[in-house]
């Protein structure tokens, strides 16, 4: 048992769907057959899920990570709020809430930089109550780039047929001309191409960059970035040793990729990228954040505030994220402790 990682589980919004996914999630006798999952987050909370989600489970109250004991129906939680039954209602986002959100967070960074934790899998948030609570960071991925002092990091969206990096990320689309520039792309290709390797355990994985406009610009015809930024990031990761290719059009590159010809795609933009990743993998995305010192990764949704606490959230994401994050584990390390 002490040779799996120790992965935790940040509870997210209290008033979303994350305690119930969570408490889905672990319900699945799987999961403790490769990783020893530590849920940092509200005992009444959660107590609430299991609940509603009729399930025979109980919390086992610890203070460090190494306390869990990993018996699959006793759920091993670090109590970082105490919120009562009337503080917290599902659906109704509240400021304290939010505040606590953030902190399950922060503490799972730290524990994981500390070496306490193996990695860290987060439950959704919401940017709106995250900047109500004090914390103006664009998402998750900005805030734990700011708490594990990283510059560059790039956002990837996984599944088993497709994984999709993103050059940009949460921005006005007019915007992403103006924001792409050779160095961010050549960038954005390296750390994903570094993450493929040491991460994915993807030893020979090929690349592949979307182009920014239709027919990857068809020669300058429907715009230069092609030519200018995009191919000139691609030569230059070429020559460091990347396989890569592109810019191709974007119509017919992520079927390719789906049937497996390359191992990931590096689209411009986020819905150019995920579109084509929700469509194959709506259920079972998992989002991952490449080019931390920690290992990161998340639910591909939100909140889901329209059917917190009706027992009819779908804790495929969390379970396939709780999964990447133990993978990741072992691929970096070289085992499982």
């Amino acid at each position: 048992m002490t040779d799996l990682p120790i992965i935790g589980i940040t509870m997210g919004d209290p008033a979303g769907v994350g305690p119930e996914i969570i408490v889905k999630a672990l319900a699945d006798r799987n999961i403790y057959g490769f990783c020893l999952p530590v849920v940092l987050g509200d005992p009444g909370v959660l107590s609430s899920a299991i609940l509603t989600s009729s399930r025979e489970m109980s919390l086992n109250i610890i203070s460090k990570p190494f306390e869990a004991k990993a018996i699959p129906g006793k759920v091993d939680l670090m109590a970082l709020s105490e919120f009562k039954s009337e503080d917290i209602l599902p659906g109704e986002p509240t400021v304290e809430g939010g505040k606590a959100m953030v902190e399950y967070i922060i503490r799972a960074v730290g524990m994981c930089r500390a070496g306490e934790l193996g990695a860290m899998v987060t439950c959704p948030i919401s940017k709106v109550l995250m900047h109500q609570a004090g914390y103006r960071y664009d998402g998750h991925t900005q805030l734990i780039a700011h708490f594990t002092n990283t510059d560059e990091y790039v956002m990837m969206l996984a599944g088993e047929s497709l994984r999709v990096a993103l050059a940009t990320i949460h921005c006005a689309l007019k915007d992403v001309p103006d924001i792409l520039n050779e160095e961010l792309i050549y960038r954005t290709i390296l750390i994903t191409a570094r993450a493929l390797r040491e991460d994915f355990g993807l030893e020979k994985s090929s690349l592949a960059v979307a182009a920014l406009n239709p027919h990857a610009g068809e020669e300058g015809l429907f715009g230069s970035e092609e030519e200018k930024i995009i191919r000139p990031a691609v030569v230059r990761a070429e020559n460091e040793g990347v396989n890569v290719v592109g810019p191709l059009p974007s119509d017919t590159l992520f079927y390719k990729a789906a049937k497996g010809r390359f191992e990931a795609v590096i689209a411009m933009y986020h819905d150019q990228g995920l579109i084509p990743l929700k469509l194959l993998h709506f259920s079972d995305a998992v989002n991952v954040t490449l080019g931390l010192p920690i290992i990161r990764t998340s639910v591909d949704h939100g909140t889901a505030y329209d059917i917190a606490g009706t027992g009819e959230a779908d804790a495929s994401s969390l379970k396939a994220a709780i999964r990447m994050a133990a993978e990741m584990v072992k691929n970096r390390t070289g085992s499982w402790s």
